[in-house]
């Protein structure tokens, strides 16, 4: 084993009302990819803010290469080696990579002006180090999010940093960029640094860190090395329950056609695209990044112009497309991003569960406030939300408690069928498996579900048939008792099956 780069012991961090953190900790050592894994708010994030100095612990001990440290500000954290890369990227997007590199630390000429060219010939060593090939000139804007995540990095390396917090790094890639990430991150731990993963899946896990830490609670619950654990054990000691069948699904014969597209064209997102879904079955879309699967549905939403082709619901034609028709016919679409496209996070549960059906309960500028609570109450109850109060902002919530919120405000609507994109993404495995049994739930009761998810898994396990994208071109359709990995991906990929 290599030198001990952190360990932090007996960690305690409490916040009006709340212990946050209580007894927890974390080792890593030199050239090791440390997986750290727990439910929604176990505490991972809060106890890598005392490592990143964003505020500091009650108690416990922090060792640095064996040196007793104190943490008081990010500027220590980082003077100690400690790089944060944080889930939403802190890059300016109006400046150049080296700009960004070096912000804050800007390099001057002789006559004391900053200089451009000095940054960019200086951060052309740490962009190569993470196998960034761009002109360091460039605007961070013009990037992928692959290549914002490698500018982040490498503005790691400016700082001289030992140790690297990654906050779920793979949540907004293609799977492209993942490996190239995995790739950087190898070749990272070969040069000796020490790096946290955090994540929730347990793919990632297995395939990529050396160990995991697990905590549940605010609590450190252990540390497994990943070559000699299963998913069960970790999962068990996430959530302290065994979630038994983590997905949970009863299939079940399919009645009559719900939804019906045919021939659906809307510019480059969706070219003559037909499919069906009937009720009380879950119709999978699966596809890699760009596919076209969010686009397609959107179009059929009326949220996208179509440029060509038909839709029918309950086997009437829809000849205005729009979303208000779409939602009266009985349609809802959960959208994928929960943040900029699901909830208004500085707004109460109330208001975003009751915002598509405000017609219930506002008439003649009457609030019927009993219709009111009795639609939250309803949701928060049906979904088990973890609230104290329907009056409490989103943006309080845990990942997998706000993505309830966000299914629950259309379940509101009393859809017939139920358009699903990516609906476990970010959330832990605790949440995951509820949001199963919803879905589940949903089918049993006679819903169309349609369920987009990048995660291969998911579609396979939750889904009666799979229909598979490639750059807006429906490519595979399988069955469930087809379904093969292999030749999944071949049609994801465009490659002949």
């Amino acid at each position: 084993m290599q030198k001990e780069l952190l360990r932090m012991e007996n960690i305690v961090k409490t916040f009006p009302g709340v212990k946050a953190l209580d007894g927890a900790g974390i080792t890593v050592h030199a050239g090791e990819v440390m997986g750290f894994m727990g439910e929604n708010g176990a505490g991972k994030s809060t106890l890598m803010n005392v490592l990143g100095g964003v505020f500091p612990a009650d108690s416990g001990e922090i060792y640095i290469e064996g040196k007793k440290v104190e943490i008081h500000s990010i500027h220590e954290s980082q003077a100690l080696g400690v790089a944060f890369i944080h889930q939403e990227l802190a890059l300016e997007p109006y400046l150049t990579i080296a700009e960004n590199i070096f912000l804050g630390r800007e390099m001057k000429n002789s006559l004391g002006m900053v200089s451009k060219d000095k940054m960019a010939e200086a951060a052309r060593p740490f962009l190569e180090r993470v196998g960034l090939d761009v002109d360091p000139n460039e605007f961070v804007g013009k990037l992928s999010l692959g290549q914002q995540q490698m500018v982040e990095i490498a503005k790691s390396f400016s700082l001289n940093a030992k140790i690297l917090i990654l906050d779920e790094p793979t949540s907004s890639l293609s799977e492209r960029e993942v490996d190239i990430l995995f790739k950087t991150v190898r070749d990272l731990k070969a040069q000796g640094m020490g790096i946290i993963f955090i994540t929730h899946k347990m793919a990632e896990v297995f395939q990529l860190c050396d160990a995991v830490t697990i905590m549940r609670d605010g609590t450190f619950m252990g540390e497994r090395q990943s070559n000699n654990c299963t998913d069960a054990e970790l999962i068990s000691l996430m959530v302290g329950r065994d979630l038994g069948n983590y997905y949970v699904r009863t299939f079940n014969e399919p009645g009559e056609v719900m939804l019906e597209a045919k021939n659906v064209t809307a510019g480059k997102r969706a070219i003559d695209c037909s499919f069906q879904v009937r009720s009380g079955e879950i119709l999978g879309f699966y596809g890699l990044v760009g596919a076209g699967r969010s686009e397609l549905m959107k179009a059929i939403m009326g949220l996208y112009p179509m440029n060509g082709g038909e839709v029918y619901l309950h086997g009437e034609k829809i000849n205005k497309i729009d979303p208000i028709v779409m939602q009266r016919k009985g349609v809802a679409l959960v959208p994928e991003s929960r943040k900029t496209e699901g909830l208004l996070l500085n707004n109460t549960i109330r208001f975003n569960m009751t915002l598509p059906v405000l017609f219930k309960f506002i008439k003649n500028l009457i609030v019927k406030t009993s219709v009111e609570d009795e639609i939250t109450q309803n949701g928060i109850q049906a979904l088990k939300i973890k609230t104290p109060s329907a009056d409490v902002n989103c943006s309080t919530l845990s990942g997998g408690n706000q993505q309830k919120v966000l299914l629950a405000k259309w379940l509101a609507t009393n859809p017939r069928i139920l358009i699903l994109d990516e609906p476990t993404r970010g959330i832990d495995v605790g949440a995951k498996a509820e949001i199963y049994t919803i879905i589940n739930d949903l089918a049993k009761q006679g819903l169309a579900v349609i369920l987009i998810s990048s995660e291969m898994p998911e579609v396979m396990n939750m889904s009666d048939r799979m229909i598979v994208m490639k750059e807006g071109h429906i490519t595979g359709e399988l069955s469930h008792d087809e379904y093969d990995q292999e030749m999944i991906l071949k049609y994801a990929m465009g490659v002949d099956a």
